[in-house]
């Protein structure tokens, strides 16, 4: 899979205004930073049948696919690769790498915590309650942490987070906020 940095990607936009860019992340993400002339298409909803329409894109020129950080980038490039996209492109680092490298950002109003905070959140919430649930209540609470761990180790593994896309689905990650450029 390819790859590419924020300012590499910054200097290839910089001769190619009509460069094709792909932000994967929730919309409430979207709306509170992101890259200029980035289509929004969150993964939940990336159908590659459909994403020559839907943001003009074609299967034989590049995609430069941002999400958060890098993961669900990846999930959307082997998603698309598999549909017959023949240049997929990860942004390392994603949005976040973008921002920190002092590269022009939309933001926005939304202040909608990142998916993988709002993740770390819950699951560090269910594993304490399942901790104490099981000293004051019943020792068998203990399965719900280590259901909580099990699942954490899974979405290590395999990069497919099942609690992220659940989140993602609330109605503050689907909802967006109005923009302006700063």
């Amino acid at each position: 899979m390819k790859s590419i940095t924020p300012t590499a990607l910054n200097e290839i936009i910089k001769k190619n205004a009509h460069t094709a860019l792909l932000d994967v992340r929730t919309p409430a993400e979207h709306a509170q930073i992101h890259v200029p002339g980035v289509h929004l298409v969150p993964l939940d909803r990336l159908d590659p049948a459909n994403l020559g329409e839907t943001a003009g894109f074609t299967k034989d020129s590049p995609i430069f696919i941002l999400c958060h950080s890098g993961g669900r980038a990846k999930q959307a490039a082997e998603k698309l690769s598999r549909a017959g996209y023949q240049d997929c492109v990860v942004v390392e680092g994603g949005t976040s790498a973008w921002a920190t490298s002092g590269l022009p950002v939309v933001r926005g109003t939304s202040k909608v915590i990142a998916l993988e905070r709002q993740v770390r959140i819950a699951a560090g919430s269910i594993v304490l309650s399942g901790v104490l649930l099981s000293q004051f209540v019943n020792p068998a609470f203990i399965w719900l942490s280590g259901f909580v761990g099990a699942g954490l180790i899974f979405a290590g593994v395999t990069d497919w987070c099942g609690m992220g896309i659940l989140i993602s689905k609330l109605p503050w990650n689907a909802r967006t906020a109005s923009c302006s450029n700063k």
